[in-house]
């Protein structure tokens, strides 16, 4: 069966509903959780999930709530943090891994770390039993794409189209596939402009996708309700992992 992997913002618009809404995801078919960590400046990410962050920070965000709701969540399904390079190095890499450990945290996604850069922090996510997870984008050469999977731990992310989150383009990956499955057994998950139409025909030869801006578009509609947040979520999830296994 292939995998649901569902991005929300931690803490916005509070603790209580971060753990109301992914233990919810859970029931409703999101086999990982992907628990991001605000941030000023999110690179990687579309305006949809920037603008969560933003919030989450006016909010007054401290890692102290990430830690809170992981707490609670990380026991009952599998978590991973997904943050910029900075809050990483201000709190401390080892003091990061360590931490993650200990609320049960199974891994990290950190898309401004490069892979080169990533590997000299190898041994210490390994000591933490923390998985650094890999990018592969359409761009990368076979030769990079052959050497950036070999090892790849817990499962390899696959960047749709060379941009941001959430701005739902589409490119040919058939021969990235290709690449990658020659060189590691890791599932292969795609993410980027994963949604509830697109992600049958995305789906199509991975092992599974991300979906966040999709999601997180619902946590910032101050038209919805607590409740009617969590609820048209989880439909959307069902929806999702429905049709990737059709």
């Amino acid at each position: 069966m292939k995998k649901l992997v569902g991005y929300i913002t931690a803490s916005y618009p509070q603790n209580n509903f971060t753990i109301d809404l992914a233990l919810s995801m859970k029931d409703a078919g999101v086999d990982t959780l992907e628990l991001g960590i605000p941030f000023s400046d999110p690179v990687a990410d579309g305006p949809v999930i920037e603008k969560a962050n933003l919030l989450a920070l006016n909010n007054g965000f401290k890692l102290k709530d990430l830690f809170e709701v992981s707490s609670k969540i990380a026991p009952k399904m599998d978590t991973l943090w997904m943050g910029y390079l900075n809050p990483f190095h201000n709190y401390g890499m080892e003091n990061f891994f360590q931490k993650a450990k200990e609320l049960g945290i199974t891994g990290q996604i950190i898309p401004d770390l490069p892979f080169e850069e990533a590997q000299k922090y190898v041994a210490l996510a390994e000591k933490y039993e923390q998985s650094i997870i890999t990018f592969v984008a359409p761009t990368h050469s076979k030769e990079r794409v052959a050497r950036v999977v070999k090892d790849a731990k817990k499962f390899i992310y696959m960047v749709a189209y060379a941009g941001i989150t959430g701005s739902g383009r589409s490119e040919d990956l058939t021969q990235v596939i290709k690449t990658i499955k020659e060189n590691s057994n890791t599932p292969l998950y795609i993410g980027f402009g994963v949604d509830e139409k697109s992600c049958k025909e995305k789906a199509m030869g991975v092992d599974g996708v991300i979906v966040g801006s999709a999601f997180v578009k619902h946590i910032i509609d101050d038209s919805l309700s607590y409740n009617e947040k969590i609820d048209r979520i989880c439909k959307i999830s069902r929806e999702i992992k429905e049709k990737i296994n059709e």
